[in-house]
């Protein structure tokens, strides 16, 4: 199994990360380290994350801005 995220504008648009991320073995270590990024992540353009699983979309949009 292999978790992803890919990440968006609010209107929908992919963009890069800000931080490289790689591919997780667990849900748990995804949410981990998007926790530990996020900032960095927002402040480089990406404005809302989806989680996948094997290609399968677990949940999303969730959004980056702490005030959502």
């Amino acid at each position: 199994m292999a978790w992803t995220w890919r990440f968006e504008k609010s209107d929908g648009t992919e963009v890069q990360p800000a931080v490289e991320p790689e591919e997780f073995s667990t849900q748990g270590d995804a949410e981990s380290w998007i926790g530990e990024v996020w900032r960095e992540l927002l402040e480089g353009g990406a404005e809302q994350v989806f989680l996948y699983e094997d290609g399968s979309r677990i949940y999303g949009p969730m959004s980056l801005n702490a005030e959502s």
